[in-house]
């Protein structure tokens, strides 16, 4: 029907590395797909064993198409399965959580409902320059949370999914610039720890 819509052969077997390696060899066979998938991971369990499932397939994954974790994941996550070779994501986390006043900042998660930031003039982020960060403070969206108030979920929402795309942004310079062992150094851990600032 869509001749320009593409077709990715997506990986399955659970936790189980022969049935997901087999899996893989089977339907890397298939000359339509235009790329492949992960799929089945980031479902409850341990994030090491969702990384190892990863490190076990993905040399039998093919070199020259893209390749999808699918519904994954925290930034951590996502800087982790790059290092694993995974080239791209799709995931609810960055607006779930902030309907639920939980952001990504560079300096960790921060929950803006916390009493610390009841009267914090700052912007969640000073290093992001969002609309929310630009012309909000850590206060005023505490406040509209706490109001329950439906604008402190759409402000927190635009925040995260920014710094998505910039955390998206960075990786790729990173790659582009031979850095990315460095950048992961820094921010893989910074970023799943709680922010302190």
């Amino acid at each position: 029907i869509n001749k320009h819509q593409i077709l990715f052969g997506i990986n399955q077997g659970c936790t189980y590395e022969d049935i997901r390696i087999e899996h893989m060899k089977r339907i890397r066979e298939m000359e339509y797909c235009s790329g492949f998938a992960i799929g089945g991971l980031a479902v409850g369990e341990p994030t090491e064993v969702m990384y190892n499932i990863i490190e076990k397939v993905e040399p039998f994954m093919p070199k020259d198409k893209p390749r999808y974790l699918m519904g994954v994941g925290t930034p951590t996550n996502i800087i982790e399965a790059v290092y694993r070779g995974v080239d791209f994501f799709d995931c609810v986390m960055p607006s779930r959580n902030a309907r639920h006043g939980t952001l990504f900042t560079w300096n960790g998660i921060m929950h803006i409902t916390n009493k610390r930031y009841e009267t914090d003039p700052r912007p969640i982020d000073e290093h992001c320059d969002c609309p929310t960060c630009r012309n909000h403070s850590r206060a005023y969206i505490r406040h509209l949370f706490k109001s329950e108030e439906q604008l402190g979920g759409r402000l927190a929402v635009m925040h995260n999914l920014y710094f998505y795309n910039t955390l998206m942004e960075k990786i790729r310079d990173a790659l582009d610039e031979g850095r990315f062992e460095q950048f992961r150094n820094q921010y893989s851990s910074l970023l799943a720890s709680k922010c302190e600032d």
